[in-house]
């Protein structure tokens, strides 16, 4: 009697902690909606084109709703008004000339798995080139066109881009805190240890990566506010009050930081050679290994690797297994076994040469997000992230930890399952 009720309290906790992935899709897509509706109301654009809010689930951690910063989202968060790179000249007989940066979505056009970041971003750098160039062109035309002859004109007015961002950011911090106390109940399956993650970071592998404000000066902001679920129910069962809610939850909010740190380039560049074609014996990647400073947090890595390239009608060539002319399934079984051993490399490689660092604090990150190779339903995930505290790194490089035991503290993230 005693081993059936045993049995049966087990298939019950069993069924209790079983996810409904349907309905977890369900309620992760009205919260997109939810914050995105929630944005536009907060900075005035009700009518403008929808936001893409993205969010996923990883079990054991919780919901990550992204709104990534960078081109549409830089255009998106100003006002008109306070928009950087706006030149407002103010002439006595009235005149005035504006000049605003537009985006296109063909900046970040990805031609596939093949395509190479490297020609992506330099293809990218030629049109900012050619923004910039037009801008000055056209300032100068204004300068001479439009100022009346014997007429001095009134001082230009630019717009503090810096004080636009903090304003921007300041909303967006707003609407992260409200959604999560208004809103954070209506992803209903998540486990009192799990949360919603709100943040303005994605994967920069596009061609808005290093977005640069007129000028020439960078300007990010990462934003991440994290509430847990037990923190959320008990805020709508009255137990506590929403300051006491909003007192506890996690927020970030560091700038990048322009400065040059030499170990850092270094380990970009052990990074781009390590999974280069000649010397990566799972997944490779093209082009450099770009990386960004983030004060207080740490760095941030990003990589894009491939697996094969399509020489023919749906037939393939593996560089890495020296393999050609395969079959799409034939590609893509060897795609699905490399992953595991490209997974368990990666965090090797993370922490036996990112102990070379030494500009990071002890209480900063080292954070490698990766997007994979396309591999329509083969089981992995669309983006690899994997982080670990400098401070394992450094006591791993004096001896007094292993390395088991310095890999034990790897997290590990996978988002977008393929």
């Amino acid at each position: 009697m005693m081993g059936v009720t045993m049995l049966m309290g087990s298939l019950v906790a069993f069924s209790q902690s079983k996810i409904d992935e349907q309905r977890m899709e369900q309620d992760i897509e009205v919260a997109e909606n939810i914050l995105s509706t929630l944005i536009r109301q907060q900075f005035g654009k009700r009518n403008f084109f929808p936001m893409e809010v993205d969010g996923n689930y990883l079990a054991g951690y919780g919901v990550t709703l992204k709104l990534p910063q960078g081109g549409a989202f830089n255009m998106f968060m100003y006002k008109s008004s306070d928009m950087p790179g706006e030149t407002i000249n103010v002439t006595p007989d009235g005149m005035t000339y504006n000049y605003s940066y537009s985006y296109s979505k063909s900046d970040s056009y990805d031609k596939g798995d093949s395509y190479s970041k490297s020609q992506r971003d330099e293809a990218t750098k030629d049109k900012r080139k050619a923004v910039l160039a037009k801008e000055k062109a056209e300032e100068e035309r204004a300068e001479h066109e439009l100022v009346a002859p014997r007429a001095k004109a009134a001082p230009r007015a630019r717009v503090n881009s810096d004080s636009a961002m903090i304003t921007a950011n300041k909303r967006f911090l707003e609407v992260a805190k409200n959604f999560l106390a208004d809103y954070g109940d209506v992803i209903g399956q998540l486990k009192p240890d799990e949360r919603i993650v709100v943040t303005n970071r994605g994967e920069e592998f596009g061609g808005d990566f290093g977005f640069r404000w007129p000028g020439g000066e960078s300007r990010r902001n990462l934003i991440s506010v994290e509430g847990k679920r037990d923190d959320i129910t008990q805020l709508k069962q009255g137990k506590i009050t929403r300051d006491q809610f909003i007192s506890r939850l996690k927020i970030i909010n560091t700038e990048t930081s322009d400065k040059l740190d030499p170990d850092l380039e270094v380990l970009s560049s052990m990074f781009s050679r390590l999974y280069r074609e000649d010397l990566s014996k799972t997944y490779y990647s093209q082009g450099d290994v770009s990386y960004e400073r983030l004060k207080d947090f740490g760095v941030i890595y990003y990589m894009r690797v491939y697996s094969s390239n399509e020489i023919g009608d749906e037939r393939f060539d593996m560089p890495t297994l020296a393999m050609s002319d395969m079959s799409k399934p034939e590609r893509d079984k060897k795609v699905k076994e490399l992953y595991p051993r490209f997974e368990s490399e990666l965090k090797d490689n993370l922490v036996e040469y990112g102990r070379t660092l030494r500009s990071l604090n002890s209480n900063e990150q080292v954070v490698f997000t990766v997007k994979l190779t396309r591999c329509a339903e083969c089981g992995i995930p669309a983006t690899l992230e994997i982080s670990v505290n400098d401070q394992v790194l450094k006591d791993y490089s004096a001896g007094k930890i292993t390395k088991e035991a310095a890999l034990a503290k790897v997290n590990v993230k996978k988002t977008g399952m393929q």
